[in-house]
């Protein structure tokens, strides 16, 4: 019987210092693209304005996208074994103080590229809907047995953009992905807890 909570043998296990390290190089390489977009392209970012309703509505959204994957990780092997695969390499180590820093850091810097800059410049359309989401999707490939996981970034992606394009206000994807993450890695760290 195997431990639940040790990666698989090809991957070495990463340390709690290495993955907070990642994750705010990640956010500012992200952060710095979407700047240097702004500044030398021709593309106005989607606007980003406090309101309430986009809280409400992030906070909806991203109860169902984490409710999705649930039911997803339930029917779906392959999704399962490649959800597992990434909370068990990024999630285990953290402890739950630093899963804030996993709903803040992705949250905000992803959403400033690929919905508040990459949307609107490839097009507040379909086709800019669909390319920054594969682009976003493409962002989540570890390797090549993750592309479950990689097809569920990619339709989040979607979700995100559409619901970014129909506020026409980037706050809304912010607060989902933002909650989306937090709470899947809280009710991940909860169930692992369980099973100790």
């Amino acid at each position: 019987m195997t431990d639940r909570r040790s990666p698989p043998p090809e991957t070495e296990s990463l340390t709690r210092t290495q993955i907070l390290i990642a994750m705010g190089i990640t956010a500012i390489v992200l952060l710095a693209v979407a700047k240097l977009w702004l500044r030398f392209g021709t593309v106005q970012r989607l606007p980003l304005y406090w309101s309430p309703s986009a809280i409400a509505w992030g906070a909806g959204l991203s109860v169902a996208i984490v409710a999705a994957s649930s039911l997803l990780y339930r029917l779906w092997p392959a999704y399962r074994q490649s959800a597992q695969f990434y909370l068990e390499l990024v999630i285990a180590p953290l402890t739950w103080p630093d899963l804030l820093w996993l709903g803040l850091l992705p949250g905000m810097s992803e959403e400033l590229l690929f919905r508040g800059v990459m949307l609107p410049a490839l097009g507040s359309n379909a086709v800019g809907l669909t390319l920054s989401s594969l682009c976003f999707g493409a962002l989540h490939l570890s390797n090549a047995k993750q592309w479950p996981y990689t097809i569920w970034a990619t339709v989040v992606g979607l979700v995100l953009g559409g619901s970014a394009l129909l506020a026409g206000n980037l706050l809304l994807p912010i607060v989902v992905h933002v909650l989306t993450n937090w709470m899947s890695a809280c009710l991940w760290k909860w169930r692992q807890s369980q099973t100790v």
